[in-house]
């Protein structure tokens, strides 16, 4: 893996499909009228600041962010959008969760359902692999010679962190779910910059796509799904072999 790990492999391949400026501001936008629905105010609502936080890193402008939190609390129309996760097995038996944020859902299964299918998988019914996955904050810090790794340690798991991993270029700290947004605000105060934060589904096992063949059919299911609207994120448990990315 040339020292990088899983997650930080996993972790690269979503973000290479997620290079799209005009669709990352729509996903970011979207999470945040599903998170204001349980309250418009940041400092009461956690998944709130962690969806306005992450809009902040791509730079979605401030009055779309403003506007997506009164779609979300119902003060202005457009605000009708579900999260509603689909699961199923990609090419050579990936285990795949997609998840979706949609104001029609018969539309979305259809779309979920059929790319699929053209993908060489199949849809599954809810459960068939989220139980091969733990939800965790995973927060993702450059390796830089300033960063004193004993340090990062000792503040990362005082701030309520599980874990943290050291590999070659980064620091990867991981949360319980429920303690993400604490711990990244903690993080935040004592300086820190993210290459990542966010709440993943993490694969406890994975499966080995270096073979060539069966690597560019799980590129082709992650892109087919990355385009669509509805779908916000992709997770999988495919280690894919690592490339050069293009410039």
């Amino acid at each position: 893996m040339s020292g990088h790990s899983k997650w930080a492999n996993i972790q690269h391949r979503k973000g290479r499909q997620d290079a799209k400026r005009g669709k990352e501001f729509t996903k970011a936008a979207k999470e945040i009228i599903i998170a204001a629905k349980n309250g418009g105010d940041p400092a009461s609502n956690s998944r709130l600041r962690a969806a306005i936080a992450a809009a902040k890193s791509i730079n979605l402008p401030k009055d779309k962010i403003e506007a997506a939190i009164r779609k979300g609390t119902g003060q202005d129309a457009g605000g009708d959008i579900i999260e509603i996760n689909y699961e199923g097995y990609g090419p050579g038996g990936v285990a795949v969760i997609v998840e979706t944020a949609t104001d029609n859902r018969n539309r979305t299964a259809a779309e979920v359902r059929h790319l699929f299918d053209k993908s060489g998988g199949s849809m599954g019914a809810s459960g068939c692999v989220a139980w091969m996955f733990d939800k965790r904050g995973v927060i993702v810090i450059e390796r830089t010679s300033d960063i004193d790794e004993d340090e990062i340690m000792m503040q990362a798991l005082e701030a309520g962190a599980e874990d943290v991993v050291p590999q070659d270029d980064v620091f990867e700290i991981y949360t319980n779910a429920n303690d993400f947004s604490a711990v990244r605000e903690e993080l935040e105060k004592l300086g820190y910059g993210f290459l990542s934060a966010e709440v993943s589904m993490i694969p406890q096992t994975t499966v080995d796509a270096s073979d060539p063949e069966l690597a560019e059919k799980i590129e082709r299911m992650i892109e087919r799904f990355d385009d669509n609207d509805d779908v916000q994120q992709i997770y999988h448990n495919a280690i894919l072999p690592e490339v050069e990315e293009e410039e």
